[in-house]
């Protein structure tokens, strides 16, 4: 046989009993405690001691949209702290406020309604009208409460926010970041721990109607006890969430999201991945490699 011929023939052999290249499978969740990829635009989640746990674009400037309302409450409790405000007051609705549109709980224009309802009506409805007549309430008129917002906003030292409104709705010089909305936050739970319930409730009721958020963060993971949603098409939906877990809180911002559904499910990844971090939780078990699919053999006749 010509030499370069028996080396084609023993190429030929080689190559079919060389053992089956492995096909490659699908790259699986870790399961080390590596967070999973998240779909929000900009996200951050913070450990107990005010460290970053996991950051994406935490300092990209964005609509707020209602987490505007975190601000909101910060002013009312202190007002309310300092004896400048009482939960059980009426407070008048006026015209301007009862017309904010979007959102609302249904103020009537001469009508005065308990300030505790009022504060109810924003952290757990996200009502614009309870917003502008809160603030209307705590400073005279809405504008002079916008100007009170920025100035605790730089004494907050959230340098990148700037307030518009105290609702949220859309506006142009309205803008923050995760890094700023994670301090507001925290500061809002720590130096008025009032909110926290607030934020943690989950149904109010307003002139019969029973008003209900069902977001299942609440249940799932454990631990989360306040919470602030905001949705704006520009905005899209975001997320401000303080969970709890051993005595430890958990402080997390997701802005961006594209539907509601999307903002829980990337909040629900994150904090269990906050929890694993900390120690709290043991990381999920990983799951068992799928097996190859067998190779038919096709036997040819001569």
């Amino acid at each position: 046989m010509h030499p370069g011929r028996a080396l084609a023939v023993l190429a030929v052999l080689a190559a079919a009993i060389a053992p089956p290249t492995a096909t490659a499978q699908p790259e699986r969740p870790a399961a080390d405690g590596r967070p999973p990829s998240l779909s929000a635009e900009a996200v951050l989640l913070l450990d107990p001691e005010g460290r970053t746990l996991f950051a994406k674009n935490p300092d990209e400037e964005r609509a707020p949209a209602s987490l505007v309302k975190l601000m909101t409450l910060y002013l009312a409790f202190q007002d309310i702290e300092a004896g400048r405000a009482d939960l059980d007051e009426l407070v008048p609705v006026s015209r301007y406020a009862a017309l904010t549109p979007r959102a609302r709980m249904g103020l009537r224009a001469g009508e005065s309604v308990p300030l505790h309802v009022l504060l109810e009506g924003v952290a757990i409805a996200s009502a614009n009208d309870a917003a502008t007549a809160l603030a209307e309430r705590l400073a005279g008129d809405e504008w002079s409460f916008v100007g009170r917002m920025n100035a605790k906003a730089q004494e907050l030292e959230l340098h990148s926010t700037r307030f518009a409104n105290p609702h949220g709705l859309p506006d142009p010089a309205q803008r923050s970041n995760a890094r700023d909305l994670a301090q507001l936050i925290a500061r809002l739970l720590r130096d008025h721990p009032a909110a926290r319930p607030m934020l943690g409730g989950q149904t109010f009721v307003y002139r019969g109607r029973v008003y209900a958020r069902h977001i299942p963060l609440f249940n799932d993971p454990l631990g989360v006890q306040a919470l602030k949603t905001g949705f704006t098409h520009e905005a899209g939906y975001n997320l401000a969430v303080s969970a709890w877990r051993d005595g430890q809180q958990f402080v997390m911002i997701v802005l961006g999201s594209r539907t509601r559904t999307a903002s829980f499910l990337d909040a629900k990844k994150l904090l269990k991945f906050g929890f694993v971090e900390a120690g709290l939780e043991s990381p999920p078990e990983p799951r068992p490699p799928k097996r190859p699919a067998r190779t038919r053999r096709t036997t040819l006749t001569q």
